[in-house]
């Protein structure tokens, strides 16, 4: 296994400041691939540091960060009342572009992204913006039912408040506005590469059926299930999920 080091960093978006850590493999004189790892709704950079540590051991470079007002406990600035996915594609592109500015070492042509539920949806619809910046993707339970979960709450626009409760959690108009008249599967089909989804047969959240609609939109996309697997990946569950992960990456780096 190659040795790694974790240094912080911070990516800019509108005057907003992005809390990263990197995970560096101490490979000299090499160009290495880049996995760019996207926590969930009211997560942050902590829920992918085993992921990003398996990663880093294998030789790619890893990166967790936490969207801005991604959660309560995000170190990065502004609020959940001020997120939506499309303010977090905007933070995700923006860390992309430091990391490649800022480190030698980063390979630009190998670019992956690793997003998990709403983490998962960013990544999907960033990819499908820049396809060809990004030469894989790998989705743990894309939270894609999300437009469907606040078309069942709103009707129209007039009907958001400027704050709501979403999982137990305030965030704001801004959420939900752009999501009322969104079809986030036309949207993800733009990205053709070879893809990788990883979705529990027991997830209560984001129903299995979501990422097997997901699967007839892509053109090249494997889905592999997790017999027993819940929303969010623990102990035996994650394992494999992080066997599936390195078997996609090392087969396309």
């Amino acid at each position: 296994m190659v040795q790694y080091k974790i240094e912080e960093f911070c990516a800019l978006r509108d005057g907003h400041r992005i809390y990263c850590n990197i995970y560096l493999p101490l490979i000299e004189g090499e160009k290495l691939p880049v996995v760019i790892c996207c926590h969930g709704y009211g997560g942050n950079h902590t829920s992918s540091e085993g992921y990003a540590s398996a990663i880093a051991k294998n030789g790619m470079i890893a990166c967790c960060f936490d969207f801005c007002g991604g959660s309560p406990d995000s170190l990065s600035d502004g609020s959940m009342t001020e997120m939506s996915i499309f303010t977090e594609r905007q933070d995700l592109i923006a860390v992309m572009d430091t990391i490649l500015s800022r480190y030698k070492s980063a390979d630009g042509n190998r670019v992956f992204l690793l997003g998990k539920s709403m983490g998962g949806a960013v990544s999907a619809i960033t990819a499908a913006a820049m396809p060809d910046r990004i030469k894989g993707l790998i989705l743990m339970y894309p939270a894609f039912v999300l437009v469907d979960d606040i078309k069942a709450k709103f009707s129209n626009v007039s009907e958001i408040p400027d704050t709501f409760e979403q999982l137990g959690l305030t965030i704001g108009k801004i959420f939900a506005q752009g999501l009322l008249d969104y079809d986030i599967y036309d949207e993800i089909r733009g990205y053709d590469k070879d893809m990788l989804i990883i979705h529990g047969d027991r997830d209560g959240l984001v129903p299995l059926s979501y990422s097997e609609k997901a699967l007839e939109v892509y053109k090249s996309a494997e889905l592999k299930i997790i017999p027993g697997g819940e929303h969010g990946f623990y102990g035996k569950y994650a394992e494999k999920a992080a066997e599936y992960t390195l078997e996609y990456l090392k087969k396309h780096i």
